[in-house]
């Protein structure tokens, strides 16, 4: 994903979520994991400064140059106090101890390379950093990079979606560019550092990572593994389930929060699958996809959010809007004479899970984390001495 605007929606889910204090190309490019046994990482990629790793460190609680820059280093005892409760609120290791199922991580990379609409190096190494220390600590990481054109099959069926995003693309001075859309040539040393910690950096070409994510989250479900999905984007909302979770980045709080079905329901009294389909009826303004209130005046959330509450889901209610009469008389036309524009829509707006992609049982191990704490360092020392990848990163 580019840059992720705040709508009206997004600030409502991140307000409720401070109130309840949740805690909280077909070419395939795979950066490989580093085994247990791998030596200490020693330099960056090529066309960067070489930073020789530091010695190996206990896990105390000590403030390092990453700390200073935003990155935090924790105790042991202190992240595992962390990882049972935050903000208030148990996290899963608890229910994982008497379910016995693990957890594997997905890190939705591209929106944590920004600030508001600014991409920032520096936002991605203070995110991950916090992602390590305070949520994932051992667990399996899978990372995700959106691929090249990854919307165009999504463009193809509807023109104006992220539309706007383009359009920005193309007013950026040069210099701006060259840290836009997947955050420019830093695409290597976000690669790098996350491959330096041991997570394979997962891209196709064609598809947005949401799509990756959601064919890969399947993929982990049957081997019989919970998911949690790290990102700040409302479409995963879709996939949650009592096996699938969010952890959502708080920038006010400084934190990640975890966002679970129990947490969905409350705010919203409904199945996550309403969620789509309300947002097929209302559209989806951030993602350039109209409503159909845009071509039959007076359907509005009210009444989208009433009719799928009778009916759980887009496609139930447009098959009884054929058959029969399912409310209002301008309700009832507008399901009819629109079908198509909401089906279409629905097709936009759904993740899909039949990329070309196959998990690896190397991506289910437990992450060895010993060097995190080094390579996130020596990044952000590699950001205080390089101006240039500094200024054009954010």
């Amino acid at each position: 994903m580019t840059s992720r605007r705040k709508d009206k929606s997004v600030e409502d889910d991140i307000r409720w979520a401070k109130m309840v204090q949740i805690a909280v190309f077909t070419h395939l490019h795979i950066q490989p994991c580093l085994s247990p046994s791998s030596s200490p990482p020693v330099s960056f990629s090529s066309r960067t400064p070489k930073f020789e790793a530091a010695a190996p460190t206990k896990r105390i609680a000590r403030e390092t140059e990453a700390g200073r820059l935003g990155a935090i280093a924790v105790s042991a005892s202190v992240s595992e106090a962390f990882d049972r409760t935050v903000g208030g609120q148990f996290l899963p290791e608890r229910e994982e101890k008497k379910t016995g199922r693990k957890r594997v991580f997905f890190l939705d990379v591209n929106p944590l390379c920004y600030v508001g609409s600014t991409p920032s190096l520096r936002a991605f190494g203070r995110w991950v950093s916090l992602f390590f220390s305070q949520v994932s600590l051992g667990d399996p990481v899978i990372a995700v990079l959106d691929g090249e054109r990854g919307s165009e099959h999504r463009r193809q069926l509807l023109p104006s979606y992220k539309a706007h995003r383009t359009k920005f693309l193309r007013q950026v001075t040069a210099s701006q560019r060259y840290s836009m859309g997947h955050v420019g040539r830093s695409h290597g040393v976000i690669i790098d550092v996350l491959s330096k910690c041991n997570v394979p950096v997962i891209k196709v070409e064609g598809h947005e990572a949401d799509d990756v994510v959601a064919t890969l989250a399947g993929q982990v479900l049957q081997r019989g593994y919970r998911v949690v999905i790290a990102s700040p984007d409302k479409d995963f909302k879709q996939l949650i389930s009592e096996d699938v979770q969010i952890v959502m980045p708080l920038e006010d709080l400084d934190r990640w929060s975890f966002y679970t079905l129990k947490h969905y329901i409350a705010q919203y009294n409904c199945d996550p699958c309403c969620d789509l389909s309300l947002r097929c009826i209302i559209g989806d303004e951030v993602d350039g996809v109209p409503g159909i209130q845009h071509v039959a005046p007076g359907f509005g959330r009210k009444t989208a959010q009433k009719l799928l509450k009778k009916h759980g889901s887009l496609e139930n209610l447009l098959n009884a809007a054929a058959v029969r009469t399912v409310g209002r008389q301008y309700a009832q036309d507008a399901l009819t004479k629109y079908a198509d524009y909401l089906r279409r829509n629905h097709k936009v707006l759904a993740l899909r899970s039949d990329v070309d992609v196959q998990l690896k049982e190397e991506w289910l191990v437990e992450r060895e984390t010993h060097y995190d704490s080094t390579i996130l360092s020596n990044f952000f020392r590699l950001l205080e001495e390089t101006p240039k990848l500094t200024h054009q990163t954010g």
